[in-house]
């Protein structure tokens, strides 16, 4: 079993940006208890800024992993072209946001990506992560 961890614009900065919004540990101290709470699954993880790098990586991965957690950051509110890479690619994926966006602006309410997911997992900070790999391992189960 192999699953990715993709996140997107400003995730790099966990831990340091906004600590009250997004907690203040950073993905890569993050990343290793993900990998101890499933031990028998490969989960490898990228983050970019970059809208284009971002689908280059998940139609990689989209034909040979068993699923992708994205978080698409801020380009979930905007971007078709993600939504459409979901759509193409055969491997389930779950849309994960730290928080709950929906206790937060406006705008951030309309997920583009959401239809083309296998679920939606928001506001339950990093752990958000952990509940979308059971998801996936669930899903294809």
């Amino acid at each position: 079993m192999k699953i990715l961890v993709l996140n997107g614009p400003n995730l790099n900065l966990l831990g340091r940006r906004e600590p009250g919004v997004y907690g203040s540990t950073s993905f890569d101290d993050y990343l290793p208890r993900l990998r101890e709470a499933f031990p028998g699954v490969g989960i490898d993880y990228f983050q970019s800024n970059v809208e284009g790098v971002l689908i280059d990586k998940m139609q990689e991965a989209g034909f040979t992993y068993d699923g992708i957690v994205l978080n698409a950051g801020a380009y979930t509110h905007t971007s078709v072209a993600l939504h459409d890479c979901i759509r193409a690619i055969s491997c389930p994926v779950v849309e994960v946001h730290i928080s709950n966006v929906h206790r937060r602006e406006d705008f951030r309410h309309k997920s583009m990506l959401s239809a083309a997911c296998l679920g939606v997992i928001c506001g339950f900070g990093l752990d958000s992560y952990r509940l979308a790999v059971s998801a996936i391992l669930i899903h294809n189960s």
